[in-house]
């Protein structure tokens, strides 16, 4: 609030508000971004161009009307964008940490494995194996539960499946802790019906017309 205060009241000046600015903003960068130290140089940059204007007013202006396109980064490794997954194994996993983790065929038989059901012993190692691909997420963790898997070796017009049963380490009471969500998401069978009806309309008034033209 003093920052924006003292900003809206010019009492920093041009081009010390940016500056105001990038001081306040530093301590989030380690919280918010993996890639704090290139933000940070490309903040520090931005505060010497504008250095180069008169006024806030003209360095906007000069950003709208000609914006850079991209900011240049550290190299790295070659075709490795901001858009890509990365695909591993829960034991490739251990010691790893990533942003958004999506842990798939959380079922009996997956997790735990139906080769590993055989001794106590056996089933709490599978269960350590899911604590730690749920534990390698930063900011967000998807459990995905398929609802079936179908059958290899079908016919042509086959449609055999087997329902998917959630694993047996996340149980009915653990559920709550959990937000769930299914796709696609199935409209009720009333509000399917009443939206049906709207779509079909029928101009009486232009069919009796009709009958009399």
């Amino acid at each position: 609030m003093n920052l924006l205060t003292a900003l809206g009241r010019h009492q920093v000046g041009w081009p010390g508000e940016i500056a105001a600015v990038r001081y306040w903003y530093e301590p989030h960068l380690e919280r918010l971004h993996e890639d704090a130290s290139t933000r940070l140089a490309d903040l520090v940059q931005l505060e010497q161009i504008a250095g180069g204007y008169a006024s806030r007013e003209k360095f906007l202006t000069e950003l709208t009307l000609d914006p850079p396109d991209a900011t240049s980064d550290q190299a790295g490794v070659p075709l490795l964008d901001e858009d890509y997954l990365i695909l591993s194994t829960i034991h490739s996993a251990k010691g790893q940490e990533w942003k958004n983790v999506f842990v798939m065929n959380a079922v009996d038989g997956c997790i735990p494995s139906d080769l590993a059901t055989g001794e106590q012993d056996d089933i709490e190692e599978e269960r350590r194996l899911l604590y730690v691909a749920m534990t390698r997420a930063k900011d967000s963790l998807d459990i995905m539960v398929p609802q079936r898997f179908y059958v290899h070796g079908q016919h042509s017009r086959g449609d055999r499946h087997v329902y998917a049963s959630r694993t047996r380490f996340i149980d009915r009471g653990m559920l709550p802790l959990f937000q769930s969500m299914a796709w696609p998401v199935v409209k009720p069978e009333e509000q399917a019906r009443q939206e049906a009806v709207k779509s079909v309309r029928i101009d009486m008034a232009a069919r009796l017309r009709g009958m009399w033209s």
